[in-house]
C-alpha cells in the first residue's frame, strides 16, 4: 500500500498552476431515470477493505437511497487525488491523512475535508520479535526504513516526541525483502498491509506499533470535498458524507460480502483472506470506529483534534504559523450522529 503521506513540492506546483477550481457543476448534469444526482469519488489506492465502507455504500443502495449516482474511481500509485479535486476532475476524494487537507491549504488549492472517516491514522512502525524493543522509544538511535515523504511527515512527531535524529533514516521502498533479510529491521508500514505481507511472505509474525496508540493525533482517509461544491450544493455534500457513514457502519458491524465484491471487481488481488484481516484489523484497533465517533458517529472531527495536529506539526517547522485551519475542514457536515442507531441494531442491541 504505497500511499503518498503529502503532496511533494513539484505536485504542490502543479496543483497551484492548475488549480482554476473547474469543480463539476452537479447542477448542470442530466438526471438518469430516478433523477439521481450524478457524483464521482476517488479513492487514494487500489480497491480494498480500508475503502470498505464506501463500497458497501453503493452495492447496499445508500448512495441511491440518498439520491446520488456515485462512481468510485479506485486510485493507485500514479493517481494524485488532491490534483483530481483541484482541477474539477472529480466530485469527492479521499485524502490519506491530515496532511492532504493542511497541504491544499497552504496552497489554496479549493478543497477541504468534510469527515474523517479513521479516527486513527494506521501508520505504523514494525520490528521482528526482539527483547531490547518494547516501544517506539526503545527505537531511538536505531536505524529506520522510512519513505522520502515520511521524512517531512510522521517522522517530525517522532523526532520531537521520542528524539529520534535524522541520521537514523534509511530509505524505505515498500518492499519488505530488505526487512525479511535483517532480523534488526526496523520499517514503517500501514497496520493492514506491511504486517499482514510479512507474515505471510517471511513466515515471521512482528512486532507493530501503533503510532495513533502512542499519542500520534491525526486523522486519516478524509472524505475531501471541493470549496464550490460545498458553497453551492451542500446537501450533496452531506448526501455524500452521511450515505458513506451509513456504509461504514454496515461494512464493520453486518456483512461485508456486498462492499467485498465490489472491492474484488475493481481489484482482482484483494483476495478473500486479506479483506477479512484487513476488516478485523479495523475493527481490532479501532481505526474508524472509536473515540469521539463512538458518541458523534463515524467520521466525527473536532476542532481540538486539528488543532493538536496542526500545532504538533507547526512547532516541528513542516506548517507556517499563520496557517488558516478554516481552510483545510470544516465540521458542518460530521458530528450528527449518523449511524448509531444502525450501528446498535446490527449489534443486537
Amino acid at each position: 500500500m504505497n500511499r503518498s503521506l503529502m503532496l511533494g513540492g513539484g505536485a504542490v506546483l502543479a496543483v497551484i498552476a492548475i488549480a482554476l477550481m473547474l469543480v463539476l457543476d452537479t447542477s448542470s448534469r442530466p438526471a438518469n431515470d430516478d433523477d439521481l444526482v450524478h457524483v464521482s469519488f476517488a479513492t487514494d489506492w487500489k480497491a480494498e477493505a480500508e475503502h470498505g465502507g464506501f463500497y458497501q455504500a453503493l452495492a447496499k443502495g445508500y448512495y441511491r437511497d440518498a439520491g446520488l449516482d456515485v462512481s468510485i474511481k479506485q486510485g493507485g500509485p500514479a493517481v494524485n487525488v488532491p490534483q483530481l479535486l483541484a482541477t474539477g476532475s472529480v466530485d469527492f476524494g479521499i485524502g490519506s491523512n491530515a496532511f492532504i487537507p493542511l497541504n491544499m491549504a497552504v496552497v489554496n488549492a479549493g478543497a477541504k475535508a468534510v469527515m474523517a472517516t479513521f479516527q486513527k491514522d494506521p501508520q505504523v512502525l514494525i520490528t521482528h520479535p526482539r527483547d531490547d524493543v518494547k516501544s517506539l522509544a526503545d527505537m531511538k538511535g536505531k536505524p529506520i526504513m522510512v519513505s522520502d515523504a515520511t521524512v517531512s511527515a510522521f517522522w517530525q512527531w517522532l523526532k520531537a516526541k521520542y528524539d529520534f535524529t535524522d541520521d537514523q533514516i534509511r530509505k524505505y521502498t515498500f518492499n519488505v525483502a530488505p526487512f525479511l533479510a535483517d532480523k534488526d529491521a526496523i520499517q514503517q508500514g500501514y497496520l493492514s498491509s506491511e504486517p499482514y505481507t510479512i507474515e505471510k511472505q517471511g513466515g515471521v509474525k512482528p512486532q507493530v506499533f501503533l503510532l495513533a496508540d502512542a499519542g500520534y493525533p491525526g486523522y486519516a482517509s478524509f472524505i475531501m470535498a471541493p470549496n464550490k461544491l460545498i458553497a453551492e450544493r451542500p446537501e450533496i455534500v452531506q448526501a455524500f458524507v452521511d450515505a458513506s457513514i451509513r456504509g461504514w457502519v454496515d461494512y464493520l458491524y453486518g456483512d461485508p460480502a456486498p462492499g467485498d465484491a465490489l472491492i474484488k471487481k475493481d481489484n482482482p488481488d484483494a483476495t478473500d483472506d486479506l479483506l477479512a484481516h484487513s476488516r478485523a484489523v479495523l475493527k481490532q484497533y479501532g481505526i474508524v470506529d472509536s473515540g469521539d465517533a463512538e458518541t458523534l458517529g463515524i467520521g466525527a472531527m473536532t476542532d481540538a483534534r486539528w488543532r493538536e495536529f496542526y500545532t504538533a506539526m507547526r512547532d516541528a517547522g513542516v506548517y507556517p504559523a499563520d496557517l488558516d485551519l478554516d481552510k483545510a475542514y470544516t465540521l458542518a457536515f460530521v458530528n450528527k450522529r449518523v449511524g448509531l442507531e444502525m450501528k446498535k441494531k446490527l449489534e443486537g442491541k
